[in-house]
């Protein structure tokens, strides 16, 4: 009979273990074994996931460069592809595991990050500026990375950082060690980025960070960190994104649940939940949520480009995932994938990275940001002898806030405000409105999965929708409505050819008299169109949720721009015909206009911060359809 491959003990030895992997799950009373070979792969296509049996497959470390294959930007460092193959798995009880790892400390020297205090605070200002302030996006996360040299056995080092962050973390979605001979990785991730199971996929949106000492926590400034409109905010913005994320992964989009209070040794966030039914294979799953928000930004191919333009390195696997692959007992695929952060990297010559990142939103501050790299090191460096430990509790936490009734309170109050659409249980069906049903619709993207979530709505409400990018051109023929939707960038840079591109499509759908409905990008290259002028906005309207009149209705609506039109009337005359103009008295800006057979929207009505967005939409759909049955306010309660 075969003896079981024990890697700790080849290691307690002196001997080379192999590849091998040791992964606890959050909750779990035992720790995985996972032994086999080590290959590389070109693609996430091509990672292995054979029949023949139950249970894992494939444990494949995906890094960051490996978002080229969806066509984005990145600084190419060519780490490769690993996946470790399966061929022994083995559950281990967690104290037989902490009894075997060594209980050592962890010597390191030279520590230092490798882009200083002051230099990281300079580039936050430009990505303020430079980006968020032109209308580049609505956050971008910008990283760095504290490196320095480990004493001993590198692989000695890591497992005895095992060892303390199973003692000391607390919240880890997944707490491992991975080896593969060539690096080893370490980690603490509080994150799942996807799961694939008996068909039901799963994202994990988590944001806000709120910092204490591991011991006790303050609880008035916890309150104070729960109704930050900053900290709210953030986590809004990246439950879109990854709402996006779920429209292309899960036939009817993704229900939101939560939010939650996760609490870990050295930290506290806010995360939220999102479930849908899916059929594609979990290779292309793991390939279209290829990054989290979390860790790039929003609009997700438009972060790339920013991170390219203000990282100097390639970020190897801060931002990747681990992705562990397999099959159930009826034989259907299954995928577990946490988010690669809170961890180390160990090469066999020593060489130690921390990478760590900050969420920059119109809100930051340059001295927050650097304060918040440091804080999310923490938890891994403590393990690693680079910090101050938490205090060791077997597993349970010494912060109890998640249960408090005025810390659940002010986490429900963040749903208030929000669109019951992704929130509540959807029924097919349900808000299909009469004379829709059969009918075609053309979205046309601008470089914004917000597109796919439209699709979803407009589909609930009873059209069939067809998305296409900007630069495939062909005909529009056989749509009833075309949809020129959202994306990043300056309107008035008619030069660009996305731009020219959407404004060119937009004149020819206006003088054909074709149905259209223009969103955002699209509403902004309207109205210019239209004649009005586009202005940069002083303060960027990034992921602002407002009250504002829409066509006599005042309407919760959520903004994602640094640009609007701006009138001085509520009716202008056109060379389309007379336009009616829905504006802010305040400053003029056009929040949304209708003409004879075409609408703009300056907000994003498929945004979760729209909670008004269904009504919106229902209307705009009885004006440039003209169907009797649609009235202007009949279906906003329905919806």
């Amino acid at each position: 009979m075969t003896r079981p491959h024990d890697p700790l003990a080849a290691v307690a030895a002196g001997r080379d273990p192999g590849p091998f992997a040791l992964v606890r799950r959050e909750g779990a009373d035992h720790v995985d074994l996972f032994t086999g070979p080590v290959r590389t792969a070109d693609r996430l296509a091509d990672l292995p996931l054979p029949d023949g049996g139950a249970g894992p497959r494939t444990l494949a470390l995906v890094p960051y460069r490996q978002i080229a294959e969806r066509g984005f930007a990145c600084v190419d460092d060519g780490l490769p592809l690993e996946c470790l193959i399966v061929s022994e798995h083995r559950r281990l009880p967690l104290d037989e595991v902490l009894a075997a790892l060594p209980d050592a400390p962890v010597v390191t020297r030279d520590a230092a990050f490798d882009i200083s205090d002051a230099e990281y605070a300079e580039t936050v200002g430009r990505v303020l500026s430079d980006e968020i302030g032109r209308g580049e996006g609505a956050n971008f996360v910008i990283h760095r990375t504290l490196r320095a040299s480990v004493e001993g056995v590198p692989l000695v080092s890591a497992l005895a950082a095992l060892r303390r962050l199973l003692l000391r973390e607390r919240g880890a979605y997944w707490t491992f060690v991975v080896h593969t001979g060539s690096r080893t990785l370490v980690g603490a991730s509080p994150e799942r980025h996807v799961s694939v199971d008996d068909g039901l996929v799963m994202m994990n949106p988590i944001s806000g960070t709120f910092r204490h000492t591991g011991a006790a926590a303050d609880r008035a400034a916890l309150l104070r960190f729960l109704h930050d409109p900053k900290e709210v905010e953030e986590l809004y913005m990246v439950l879109d994104e990854e709402l996006k994320m779920m429209a292309t992964v899960a036939e009817h989009g993704g229900q939101v649940v939560g939010p939650y209070l996760k609490e870990m040794a050295h930290l506290a966030h806010t995360e939220y939940l999102l479930a849908g039914r899916g059929s594609l294979d979990v290779r292309e799953v793991l390939r279209e949520t290829m990054f989290a928000p979390t860790v790039t930004g929003s609009p997700m191919e438009n972060a790339c480009r920013v991170i390219a333009r203000h990282e100097r390195t390639g970020r190897r696997y801060y931002a990747g995932v681990l992705a562990l692959l397999g099959r159930d007992e009826q034989g259907r695929q299954t995928l577990d994938a946490p988010i690669l952060i809170r961890t180390a990297e160990l090469s066999p010559d020593g060489d130690l990275r921390v990478p760590v990142g900050a969420t920059l939103v119109r809100h930051s501050t340059a001295e927050g940001e650097v304060a918040e790299t440091h804080a999310k090191a923490a938890g891994v460096l403590a393990a690693l002898g680079l910090g101050p430990d938490a205090p060791a509790g077997g597993g349970e936490p010494a912060l109890r806030y998640a249960d408090d009734p005025e810390v659940r309170a002010a986490l429900a109050a963040r749903n208030t405000p929000l669109a019951r659409f992704w929130l509540d249980q959807r029924v097919p069906g349900a808000t299909v409105l009469p004379g829709l049903a059969g009918r075609r619709a053309l979205i046309v993207d601008g470089e914004d999965t917000f597109t796919g979530m439209l699709a979803h709505q407009l589909g609930a409400l009873g059209l069939a929708v067809t998305r296409r990018d900007w630069h495939d051109a062909g005909p529009v023929d056989g749509h009833d409505l075309v949809v020129v939707g959202p994306g990043p960038g300056d309107p008035n840079d008619l030069a660009e050819p996305k731009m020219a591109s959407m404004r060119g499509l937009l004149a020819e759908l206006l003088a054909a008299g074709r149905p259209t409905l223009a969103v955002c990008l699209g509403h902004q290259l309207l109205a210019g169109l239209l004649g009005l002028p586009l202005h940069r906005r002083d303060a960027a309207y990034q992921g602002l949720p407002r009250d504002v009149p829409v066509f006599g209705a005042t309407r919760r609506v959520g903004f994602y721009s640094s640009f609007t039109a701006r009138s001085g009337a509520d009716r202008i005359a056109t060379a389309y015909g007379t336009v009616e103009l829905s504006r802010d008295p305040a400053d003029g800006a056009v929040h949304a206009l209708r003409g004879a057979g075409f609408a703009g929207v300056q907000f994003h009505p498929e945004s979760v911060l729209s909670r008004d967005g269904m009504a919106v939409l229902a209307d705009l759909l009885g004006h440039l359809l003209a169907h009797p049955a649609l009235t202007a306010h009949g279906p906003a309660d329905r919806g």
